[in-house]
């Protein structure tokens, strides 16, 4: 069964746009490169999303689940639903862009989740395999080895998922790919992990929560900034300029050594510094230093990382099959990334799927921002000046069901801005938008 309801305005939905591949040996595939539709339109001749007049679809089901039936055979049912067998999976190599947490973080997706997808594009023929790019900071995920020691401590083994783990930029975080941005505004290029766009066709697994610097994370996070190579992160959060904590560094000039602008010197207790006339913010030297002395200033305004991170995705999505799938469960304030994990600040609300990614971030920050909060955590800490009446949620919203495509939560309705008032996650959206990635206006399909 299913329930429907529509929000906001309408849009075109990408449905269509997006379900199809080019045929493996055909002429885009031989030359190793995407087949790129005309702007406004998609594979035979299908409109792309703000096209036409349909608002794009979001499934939702909740976590209620009957004695007999598991959350995630309702999982399963929900892509179905959602249309994901419309997709040519015969032989292609299928990315599931994942988030493997951080060890000591608690909050992340449990491996169950991605084996359930994994098992269904199996079924469909496709090839599947987790992924997700080399982090930036330093931490327990910023080379391939340390990664797959995580993702596996984390429980994400080949005999949990039922497919293997592949670090998307390879050893070092250098394993990249340059890939055009049609209609960026702020860049024309994105350096995008090779294994991710090396895929036929591509997933994205999204843990919902709140994020310290673009205020929430979702889909779009997960496929821009989680794409990006080592390199491409640094683009998305400052103006790539890193720097030497010379604390750490031991004067081995390794870093100097991949430099092709020579920006990299030494003084006479040999330690580096970087001439930031000369860099061009490659970040080579953040992959190549071994010892964690080279790093990047975190310079960047929620805004500009938003739009550079949403850039990011488009490079990723265009021109091949894609689809989504957000899971909204312990939403903590903070990203995966951290080696620890706050408190969930709402209750679990359920799995959303859609060929949209926009639409799908969309209607996971409605239901987020309509459902109650949680006492003793720190959006309820951050609200208890506001005391609650009687029957009402404590941000003051109905429900999920009464704030489906209510739009621009503000005040105490936006449990995001409540959390990290610095942040603007609707630049998330605005510019995803504007750049034809997606709408952020949705039908919303419940299904039983």
């Amino acid at each position: 069964m299913s329930e429907t309801t529509k929000s906001g305005k309408v849009h075109a939905s990408p449905a269509s746009a997006k379900n199809e591949r080019p045929a493996r040996g055909s002429k885009a595939a031989k030359a190793g490169t995407k087949q790129t539709p005309q702007k406004g339109t998609g594979p035979k001749g299908t409109k792309q999303p703000g096209a036409g007049t349909e608002p794009s679809k979001v499934y939702f089901t909740d976590m209620r689940c009957k004695i007999g039936t598991s959350l995630l055979d309702k999982m399963d049912k929900l892509m179905l639903a959602a249309g994901m067998e419309r997709i040519n999976f015969q032989n292609a190599f299928v990315a599931i862009k994942i988030h493997f947490g951080e060890p000591g973080n608690l909050a992340f997706l449990r491996p169950n989740f991605a084996k359930t997808v994994a098992d269904r594009v199996k079924k469909l023929g496709g090839m599947p395999f987790l992924t997700d790019a080399n982090t930036l900071y330093v931490g327990r995920r910023n080379n391939a080895l340390l990664h797959m020691d995580a993702a596996y401590e984390n429980g994400f083994t080949p005999f949990s998922t039922g497919c293997h783990v592949v670090i998307a930029d390879g050893l070092k975080g250098a394993d990249e790919v340059e890939v055009p941005i049609e209609g960026g505004v702020h860049l024309k290029t994105a350096k995008i992990g090779r294994a991710i766009m090396d895929a036929d066709v591509f997933i994205s697994l999204n843990h919902f929560k709140g994020h310290e610097l673009t205020g929430f994370g979702g889909a779009i996070k997960n496929i821009g900034m989680g794409s990006g190579s080592r390199a491409g992160k640094m683009i998305m959060h400052n103006n790539g300029k890193p720097r030497v904590a010379h604390d750490k560094c031991v004067g081995c000039r390794t870093c100097a050594r991949y430099c092709n602008q020579d920006a990299i010197t030494f003084n006479e207790e040999k330690k580096a510094s970087i001439n930031h006339e000369l860099c061009v913010g490659c970040g080579r030297c953040i992959a190549t230093c071994n010892f964690d002395a080279i790093d990047t200033p975190w310079s960047g305004s929620s805004d500009d990382v938003n739009i550079r991170m949403v850039e990011y995705a488009k490079a990723v999505l265009d021109g091949r099959p894609n689809f989504h799938i957000s899971v909204v469960n312990h939403v903590s304030p903070n990203c995966d990334c951290h080696g620890e994990n706050d408190a969930a600040i709402i209750p679990d609300i359920g799995i959303f799927a859609s060929f949209d990614p926009v639409a799908l971030d969309k209607a996971c920050i409605d239901a987020v921002n309509a459902a109650p909060v949680i006492p003793g955590t720190v959006l309820g800490d951050r609200m208890g000046n506001q005391p609650e009446a009687k029957g009402e949620s404590a941000c003051g919203c109905a429900g999920h069901a009464g704030h489906a495509g209510h739009a621009g939560h503000t005040g105490r309705h936006d449990h995001f801005h409540v959390v990290h008032p610095s942040t603007n996650w609707r630049s998330q959206i605005e510019h995803a938008e504007a750049l034809g990635l997606g709408s952020g206006t949705y039908e919303l399909v419940t299904i039983k």
